[in-house]
């Protein structure tokens, strides 16, 4: 657990946990502002809490807390030669006071423990807001590639190589 400024303290998904209804406010909350904005809209609205906790058992889940309410989360799943990283979702009231960065910086700890001398993800070609932010945080574009089913770039693939 590592604490953060304001009683926010980021941990990874804690045994027993329960709250996957809370979990999916989240994302779908953090998520909303790409409806009608992306094409294909975001895999975030087929989640539910069932597949929610699946994909906790399948990844490594980081929460952000204050008090006891989840403020924000991020997925991280191991590949080969780095961790991705997805579903990075923050309360829009907590955005700003560095949770994302925090969630961030602890997937990067996650991926130097496993010897992953990388991060990437993917975010969506229209979301340039994110492309600077992840910019701004080390990532570089590697990629570009198609959803299935569409003939023109959809996402854009980012990597931060680690120290």
């Amino acid at each position: 657990m590592s604490p953060l400024s304001d009683g926010i303290r980021i941990e990874r998904l804690p045994d027993g946990f329960d709250r996957w209804e809370e979990l999916l406010g989240l994302i779908r909350q953090s998520f909303a502002y790409m409806d009608g904005v992306i094409d294909p809209p975001s895999s975030a609205q087929r989640l539910t809490a069932g597949t929610l906790q699946a994909k906790a058992r399948e990844e490594s889940c980081i929460v952000a807390w204050c008090g006891g309410e989840i403020v924000g989360c991020i997925f991280a799943a191991e590949r080969c030669d780095h961790l991705y990283v997805g579903k990075l979702a923050v309360a829009s009231a907590m955005q700003g006071v560095g949770i994302g960065r925090a969630l961030m910086r602890t997937a990067e700890e996650l991926a130097s423990a496993r010897g992953k001398p990388a991060l990437e993800l993917q975010t969506r070609v229209e979301l340039i807001g994110n492309h600077a932010t992840f910019s701004r945080l080390g990532f570089r574009e590697t990629e570009r590639t198609a959803h299935s089913g569409y003939d023109r770039p959809t996402s854009l693939t980012m990597r931060k190589v680690l120290e």
